[in-house]
């Protein structure tokens, strides 16, 4: 059974996470906090395996809320849950210890995909971040956001959607793996690795990687 609390200001949203996990097996909301002072108060109390947690909220805000977590609770994983897309509030949360960044926006299927992927141990970030943040941070390369290497102009131009799928690419994962995590097709992440080593004029993983690294994509 995967324990969790719910940290959002608005009841709305508390109310309608607690209504979609109402019919999921091994998932329960067992409390509930409206702020991010109250988030830390509910956590001594019920020790959960998960926190859900907003950005935006009053007292402490979400990223102090995970931050705070990680000194104190260290058991529990925390899930961002926001309606910002900005990297700089993705990279801050990240920084903080944050396990997952999910957007309000995602659907039913990608959230308990995020709950159970973050519960487990994993770490999930909606596909709408981009490769060059998944791969400094997921993978533990950068500590700051000004330690992010300037910009190079590129001779082609790489669409978000391609820029996770390098990320995934550069990570080792398959055009299987890579279908299931973005909820694609096989045959479309074929297309879209076969793309960027066109685009990247490599003929095989090594280049790839050594191309991304001269453009300073990863």
């Amino acid at each position: 059974m995967i324990n969790i609390v719910l940290a959002d200001d608005h009841i709305l949203v508390r109310d309608g996470i607690k209504a979609l996990l109402e019919d999921q097996t091994g998932m329960r909301v067992i409390d509930e906090a409206s702020n991010g002072r109250e988030a830390l108060e509910v956590l001594e109390r019920t020790d959960p395996d998960l926190l859900i947690v907003d950005i935006r909220m009053p007292e402490l805000n979400g990223i102090e809320v995970v931050a705070e977590v990680k000194k104190h609770f260290k058991s529990v994983r925390t899930l961002v849950l926001s309606m910002h897309d900005s990297e700089e509030y993705v990279i801050k949360a990240i920084q903080a210890g944050a396990d997952g960044y999910l957007l309000k926006g995602a659907s039913k299927e990608e959230f308990l995909k995020a709950l159970n992927k973050v519960a487990s141990g994993g770490k999930y970030f909606t596909g709408d971040v981009s490769a060059i943040i998944m791969n400094n941070f997921v993978n533990g390369n950068a500590t700051t956001v000004t330690s992010k290497k300037e910009p190079v102009d590129l001779p082609f131009k790489l669409t978000k959607r391609e820029r996770q799928i390098l990320g995934l690419v550069l990570e080792l994962k398959n055009n299987k793996d890579i279908a299931d995590e973005l909820e694609i097709s096989k045959r479309t992440a074929e297309v879209h690795r076969f793309n960027l080593m066109k685009k990247l004029e490599a003929k095989n993983l090594k280049e790839l990687t050594e191309k991304a690294k001269e453009y300073r994509l990863i």
